[in-house]
This record gives structure tokens, sequence and C-alpha cells, in this order.
């Protein structure tokens, strides 16, 4: 039976886990890339297509692969000609997770059950969006029915966090919290890095021109999303390098850029070193959890790029060495005891080995501080979240994992942690099965629970 209750739970505790404890857990979606803005001003979708096909570069990939042409995915075509076109796409891709995840979101959102499908198409549409009209359908109204307690958003430094204000102001159902997201003050390397000095230097009221000034600004500002509720830092490294560097050739090489000069490699490597090095201090002593995203592989088709613009679905995964440049990474901030929690993701699942024995160098007394993080984007499949559980569980101890989080723009995606609650009882069933756990509900469930919600609340210190 598709899609029944027992979705996904093959076996008997599986599904008393699941039904039992998961099932009714809150969601905290820790990492995620809503917009502010959008949440506060709590409007009514359109209609389907701008609430499940909108920026989902998931979705337009699949549609690439089925030879939809870019007019009906990104371009031109109307709103409803895009979801005809996703409705074709869908009766194709049964055994990726968009086939679950698109009539688990259409059946738990709209209480829609059918088959997403061209003949199926305007019944769907016309259902949908009669929900989508309606007053609990608004931005605000689906975060609160889908039990989520809090979201952690993606912000800038130089943002104001101005929507953050009102919504801790005027929403008490639910929080939501800025995540210190510095990518742009570590890309010294991008023709824009000079100008972006600048709006850093304006917030914090600061001019810079030397590192001291640098690390006085990104402190001003990493204080100023503390006292807004943020407990999170969040970086994309997708090339990981590490290079020692005195201040004096720092200076230098920070001079070079402001100036707009071109940058050798190492000269690069050296900055980004020395910044993540005080960013680790700066996080450790507010006592933040730093997430470290590595090995996405951007951008990999130029015309596109020049099409487009980048997160339109031509992304990769990287694959360079990271055990070299990270324990030194680690280990420059925790020689001066300043290595704040971390949670380290992988696009690449061959690195999960690698960064399991890694983090479990830097435990700390009293403290679970390192994390292998959650399957992330072309790993939360059902192959890839199992991969990850199966990795954590063997190398470190899974009941202190943090859980799922959607890393998405989309209203909609929280039926992804449905699904992980599902994967992971399963997962947990079936080490019991093979009699490598004992048939203890209790026991069993606390594991449950902590991983659904408990750990993520007390991790993040929410």
């Amino acid at each position: 039976m598709f899609l029944s209750d027992d979705f996904l739970l093959t076996n008997d505790w599986a599904k008393t886990l699941f039904h039992n404890v998961a099932k009714e857990q809150p969601i905290i979606d820790y990492h995620c890339h809503l917009d502010p803005k959008e949440i506060y001003n709590n409007e009514h979708f359109t209609n389907i297509t701008e609430a499940w096909l909108g920026g989902d570069h998931y979705k337009w990939r699949l549609m690439r692969s089925c030879g939809v042409p870019e007019e009906r995915i990104t371009g031109s075509a109307s709103d409803f000609d895009k979801f005809m076109a996703w409705c074709q796409t869908v009766p194709k891709i049964i055994g990726n997770p968009l086939y679950s995840w698109t009539h688990l979101e259409l059946k738990r959102f709209f209480g829609i059950d059918l088959l997403v499908n061209e003949q199926n198409a305007q019944e769907i549409w016309d259902r949908a969006n009669e929900k989508l009209a309606q007053a609990d359908f608004r931005r605000r109204e689906i975060i609160f029915n889908s039990n989520v307690k809090v979201i952690c958003t993606t912000d800038d430094p130089v943002d104001d966090l101005a929507y953050h204000k009102k919504l801790a102001q005027e929403e008490n159902r639910f929080k939501v919290l800025p995540t210190f997201r510095p990518d742009k003050a570590l890309n010294i390397d991008k023709p824009d890095y000079a100008d972006y000095m600048a709006k850093l230097g304006e917030v914090a009221g600061i001019t810079i021109a030397t590192m001291s000034d640098l690390y006085q600004a990104l402190d001003s500002r990493i204080d100023f999303f503390h006292a807004m509720g943020g407990r999170l830092s969040d970086h994309a490294l997708d090339v990981l390098k590490y290079e020692a560097a005195d201040e004096a050739t720092l200076n230098s090489i920070l001079a070079k850029a402001l100036k707009g000069d071109g940058l050798t490699d190492a000269e690069i490597h050296a900055y980004r070193t020395a910044v993540l090095v005080h960013l680790c201090k700066a996080y450790h002593d507010h006592d933040w959890t730093m997430q470290l995203h590595i090995h996405a592989y951007r951008n990999c088709n130029t015309r596109m790029f020049n099409q487009l613009g980048p997160d339109t679905g031509y992304d990769g995964i990287n694959d360079l060495s990271i055990t070299i440049p990270l324990q030194k990474l680690l280990d420059a901030a925790d020689q001066t005891d300043s290595l704040p929690q971390t949670i380290l993701y992988s696009l690449n699942p061959n690195d999960f080995d690698v960064l399991v024995a890694l983090m479990q160098c830097f435990q700390k007394d009293g403290q679970n501080k390192l994390q292998l993080g959650s399957g992330w984007w072309f790993n939360d499949t059902r192959d890839g979240m199992r991969r990850q559980l199966t990795k954590f569980a063997d190398g470190s101890v899974l009941h202190n994992f943090v859980g799922m989080l959607t890393d998405s723009r989309s209203f909609l995606s929280y039926t992804r942690h449905e699904y992980f609650r599902r994967v992971l009882c399963e997962f947990v069933g079936e080490i019991v099965e093979r009699e490598e756990a004992p048939e203890d509900e209790e026991l069993l469930g606390n594991l449950v629970k902590a991983i659904c919600y408990d750990n993520a609340a007390n991790y993040f210190k929410f």
C-alpha cells in the first residue's frame, strides 16, 4: 500500500517506536533557508506552484532530467504550465525520494490522496489552491500547524535582523532565530569582497584596514546576533585548506584584497584560515554551535550559471581530501581551548568515516562537543540517512545525535522530518531484530525521542 500509516516501517519495533514516540515530537529546524521577511509578512501563497516549485532546485534537476524545457521550470511559462510539467515528471521518478516527498506533502498539508500525474493535475491544482486560500494556510500557520517550535534561518553578518526582532515581539507560538553565516567575509577571492568589507565596517562602526579591524567588526556582529537569540553559525567550506601565516603577512593580504589586487591560492587559504580560527574562539566564547558544510562543488555549469545564477540546480559533490586541513583547523582552536561545539557535514558520503574518526579526537570532558551532521542535500535520501546513522552509531554515540533539519527554502518541507523519523525508527528496529539491543520500549523510546527533539533543544541551548 502506498504511503500507508506504516510507510517505511518495515519491522514491528519500527512501527511501535514511530507511532508511540517519534510521530508526535515537535520539530526544531535548526538549519534552513527560509526568508524571515516572508515568515513575518505571513502572506498566502498565490498557488501550489509558488508553494511547491518556487526555488526548489531538487525538483528542477529532475524536471531537466526528464527533458522539460527550461521555460517550464524557471522561465516565462505560466504557473499552471510549470505545475503541469512537474505532474508529468513525477510518474517517472519512482525510486527517487522526491516521489515519496511529493505525495507526502500533498497528503499531509492538503489532505489530497491522489497520485501526482497529468490526469489528476487539474483536480490537484484546484483542491490545493482552494486550501492555500484559507487563513490557516498562510506561512506562519503552516509552520505552527507542522508542530515547529524553533526555526533557525541563515543570515549574513551585515543583516539588521529587523524581521527576527518583529517576530520575537509578535509571534509567541514558535521562535525564529538568526544563524551567523559569514561566507562573504571569508571569500576574499570574490570580486565584491572590498565592497562587502565596506558594508561590514559600516554596520559595525569600524573602518576595516587591518585584520584586527576585521576581527573587531565580526565580533561586534556576533554580539548583535547573540543578543537577538542567535546560537549557531554556519559556513559553506566548499574547499577546505589550512595555511598558517603571521599577522604582518595577513595584513598585507588584506590590503591587497581591499585594493582589488589579485591573490595567490596560498594567500587566500592563509586569510581564510586565520578568520576561521578567530571565529572558532568567538563562537566558543559565546557558547555557540559552529556548523561546517564541506565539499559542495558549486556552479558546475558555467553557461547555466550565467543564465540563472547560483542555487538553481547546477551544483555537485567535491572529492578532495579533508583529513589534514580539518584536523589542523580543529586542533588550532583546541590548542587554546577555544573549539566550539561543532557539527561536521559533508556532501560527499565517502567523508563520513573520516569525519567520525576525527571528531572523536576532539570530544571534551563533560561535553558532547562534536557531531556528524545529518544527511545533507544529496544525502537526505533513505539510503543517505541510513548511511549517516550507521556511521554515527559505528564510530560515536548515536544517542547524542541532534537529528534532522530541512536545509530548505520551502514551507512545505517539514514532512522531511517525518520521513527521517520513519527511517530512524526502521534503523533502530533492525538493531533490535538482529538482537543487538534489548526489546525494551522505554530504553528504545528514549533513544528515538532524544534524536527527534530533546538533543537539539539541549545541544543548542534554546
